[in-house]
């Protein structure tokens, strides 16, 4: 069996990240996952072109599944931190780098790095 080359391993760790964000709030439908699926054929042909941005991919696919749902169904994902003055999104930052995270800019504060939104809601549905 022939190792994943790097770009794919970017790639299938980006899509991991995602989905499981997408599972923590319970908006793993098959058509997200296709959004999620649409995102990183776009972001295969991105780093191809420019292999030292792998390590940028999962935030760039959950930046990307963030815009396509909030034009589909509204925003995501809905920040688990601030009790009060009606539910916002969550950003991704760096918005072109590695390690991505969930950010609330409201409060000011790293909720979790993308791929662990469940830890930061405890398991629970981030909605």
């Amino acid at each position: 069996m022939d190792p994943i080359n790097p770009l794919e391993q970017a790639l299938h760790a980006a899509r991991a990240r995602v989905l499981a964000d997408l599972v923590t709030g319970e908006v793993a439908e098959a058509d997200v996952v296709s959004l999620v699926e649409d995102s990183v054929v776009q972001r295969r042909w991105w780093v191809e072109q420019w292999p030292a941005g792998a390590d940028y991919v999962a935030g760039l696919v959950a930046q990307d599944v963030q815009d396509a749902l909030l034009e589909r169904y509204g925003r995501w994902p809905l920040c688990p931190v601030c009790p009060s003055g009606g539910p916002h999104a969550l950003d991704v930052e760096p918005e072109l780098g590695p390690d991505p995270y969930w950010v609330c800019h409201k409060a000011g504060v790293k909720v979790a790095a993308v791929g662990s939104l469940g830890r930061a809601t405890g398991g629970m549905p981030s909605s």
